[in-house]
């Protein structure tokens, strides 16, 4: 991808009782078709006794793929809810899969379809969500009487630090936003008075923490 997006922080599981039937909802990140199916095979092996396994995920960078299954629940009570969760939550290049164990009591239609719905809401809470922002990484290389100036500048202004090396000088490596390289070297320039070196390095993706209050609806 070329923007910054949202998905999920990591591969986690939160279950759900509703009239009996347990909910559990697998959530996770994937990147292929084939990353995808393999997690739903996981999932279904794991829990081989299950009553349905029902799914959905959404991938690309303009979530041109798209997939959603009831595995056997009434149609567009299952899958279609787990994915539209999935998309009101602008998540991208995630899946969950719900796997259910019928209780005993029939829910109807509206209440598989509410059922699927906070099963998927309440895992994506629970898993956690990132945004993933493309930011440059710039290596910093000061002396070391610079070094505590620098530091605490990084700390206060929320800069992520990728890596820091000790030799004869000190070499922090930090990750910038794309719009932020040029003002963090000119403020970094000011506050030590020019006495360092910056080498460039690539683009990359790096994680940010998102709070989320999952929509079901």
């Amino acid at each position: 991808m070329e923007t910054d997006y949202l998905t999920i922080k990591e591969a986690g599981q939160h279950e759900l009782e509703i009239k009996k039937s347990r909910f559990i909802a697998d959530v996770g990140r994937v990147i292929t078709e084939e990353e995808a199916q393999a997690f739903i095979a996981g999932v279904i092996a794991r829990e081989p006794k299950a009553t349905h396994h029902c799914w959905a995920y959404v991938l690309g960078e303009h979530d041109e793929i798209q997939r959603e299954s009831d595995n056997g629940e009434p149609s567009g009570t299952a899958g279609v809810p787990i994915l539209t969760v999935l998309k009101r939550n602008d998540l991208h290049n995630a899946i969950t899969v719900v796997t259910r164990y019928f209780g005993g009591i029939k829910l109807g239609a509206g209440g598989l379809i509410r059922a699927y719905s906070n099963a998927t809401s309440t895992g994506v809470e629970a898993t956690g969500v990132v945004r993933l922002v493309r930011q440059r990484e710039l290596t910093l290389t000061v002396s070391y009487p610079l070094y505590d100036r620098l530091a605490h500048y990084l700390t206060e202004n929320a800069i992520s630090v990728l890596d820091t090396a000790y030799t004869d000088a000190v070499a922090v490596t930090i990750a910038v936003d794309l719009d932020a390289v040029t003002p963090t070297q000119d403020a970094i320039t000011n506050l030590l008075s020019n006495q360092f070196t910056v080498k460039e390095g690539p683009v990359a993706y790096h994680e940010v923490p998102v709070e989320i209050h999952a929509s079901n609806r």
